[in-house]
């Protein structure tokens, strides 16, 4: 091995290093995937209990008012989100014990905390809005902090993830522009969105 190509190895691990010190490399394309496809059915699910036999996609003048429909649709948001936390927890510790490392350290921290301010924030902004009967805006701004949540976490994610949650924040604001399509737009961003850009993590990162 010449000179040189010690050099470049040894810069190269230097890079690899300081990349792990600051990004959150046991994130499983696998687990966004999932959370795609928890997200279709929880939508599936919503769509029999709202809109059937209409389609999602037909336009709705009259609001949700029943307090036990939003009851059950909070309840199924709720459970997509957990279901999808510990898929996420569980195939990211499997994946960090393949790569020997700890899933819980100093990097994984600052991500739960760039990811939980403005989710926990717009959780909260949802809740005032339904409330106060604003349903027609709870789809989209859950498409528009989930998005936000994920730039400011991008930092400590792979690449893709700031495109992901440029994505999001774009397909919330068409959300907001056509109301009475949230359902499609949910299952849009979550669902699809997830699926895809799974995928290409899967396959760039996980394979």
């Amino acid at each position: 091995m010449s000179q040189n190509e010690a050099y470049q190895k040894d810069l190269e691990s230097i890079r690899q290093l300081m990349e792990r010190s600051v990004k959150f490399l046991s994130l499983s394309g696998l687990s966004g995937i999932l959370a795609g496809l928890y997200a279709l059915v929880g939508a599936g699910t919503a769509y029999f209990l709202v809109h059937f036999p209409l389609s999602p996609t037909s336009y709705r003048q009259e609001s949700l008012q029943a307090d036990d429909v939003i009851l059950k649709l909070l309840g199924i948001a709720i459970l997509v989100l957990v279901v999808s936390l510990i898929t996420g927890y569980v195939l990211a510790d499997r994946k960090a014990k393949k790569q020997g490392v700890q899933v819980w350290n100093a990097t994984s921290k600052r991500l739960v905390v760039n990811l939980a301010i403005p989710l926990v924030t717009g959780a909260l902004f949802i809740l005032i809005l339904l409330w106060h009967g604003h349903y027609g805006v709870a789809a989209p701004a859950c498409l528009v902090f989930y998005g936000l949540a994920l730039l400011n976490a991008s930092a400590n994610l792979f690449d893709e993830i700031r495109y992901l949650g440029y994505s999001e924040i774009v397909l919330g604001l068409i959300c907001a522009l056509l109301p009475g399509y949230g359902l499609f737009f949910w299952a849009a961003g979550f669902g699809v969105l997830h699926i895809l850009y799974g995928t290409l993590m899967y396959k760039k990162y996980d394979r």
